[in-house]
């Protein structure tokens, strides 16, 4: 679950990243009367995963789901605030950078995995959101192009890691440079392992924010990146 956006009284459209068929639009009718808002509209929630069944509507932007109910039981990101800000912000940065209505397994599987180790995670929730930027730029089509070598600065223009700082400003400096590796080669569930204060990680998100910039301007529309700042 991406996205939802008010529409009449009693109903929305919500935006979600689907298996089947990318990036798709629906309507959901009734879900905010007093009679559906205790059933279905809990379920909107961003980053909430759903199994449904939908209904096309070939004439129409907006499909309809004949059926919906929750793809996995939360445990702790409805109740955890930190959690629940990250799922927020990874919520936007999909709806804001994927706009594709073709199927892309490989990012599907790497969200739904990301929601379910979110939601696991005891320790390293500070961290979780820099490893989502980082992994995401893979599917996305800018992950580094060459191994990281010790002290190297990170060309944004050609997406490698360099020994030499280049001649432009387009550049993340050696410390981002070594954070990105480490995120990269982290397993999500030590994230706690990596150890950044927090002008550590405020420094790394707006060199990513930055490099996102780069390839994608849409980043810059992100809203809920001054409440991660805040929080963390």
């Amino acid at each position: 679950m991406l996205h939802t956006i008010k529409y009449g009284d009693s109903s929305m459209v919500a935006y979600l990243l689907t298996e089947a068929g990318g990036r798709r639009n629906f309507m959901v009718q009734g879900v905010r009367s007093a009679r559906g808002r205790g059933s279905k509209l809990a379920l909107f929630q961003p980053m909430f995963a759903l199994e449904f069944e939908g209904l096309e509507s070939p004439r129409q932007q907006l499909d309809r789901f004949r059926e919906v109910r929750s793809g996995l039981v939360l445990q702790s990101i409805p109740f955890d605030v930190r959690k629940s800000t990250v799922a927020l912000f990874m919520a936007e940065v999909l709806y804001r950078l994927v706009k594709e209505s073709e199927p892309n397994r490989a990012l599907f599987d790497f969200v739904w995995g990301s929601v379910e180790a979110l939601d696991a995670l005891h320790e390293g929730t500070a961290n979780f959101h820099l490893w989502f930027l980082a992994h995401l730029s893979r599917f996305l089509g800018f992950f580094p192009g060459n191994d990281y070598s010790p002290d190297a600065w990170f060309d944004y223009r050609e997406g490698l890691y360099t020994p030499l700082r280049p001649a432009h400003e387009s550049c993340m400096s050696r410390e981002n440079a070594r954070i990105f590796h480490d995120l990269i080669e982290c397993d999500v569930l030590l994230l706690a392992e990596i150890g950044l204060n927090r002008t550590q990680r405020v420094e790394f998100l707006n060199a990513m924010l930055v490099y996102y910039a780069y390839h994608l301007d849409a980043v810059n529309a992100v809203q809920s990146v001054r409440i991660l700042r805040e929080v963390f």
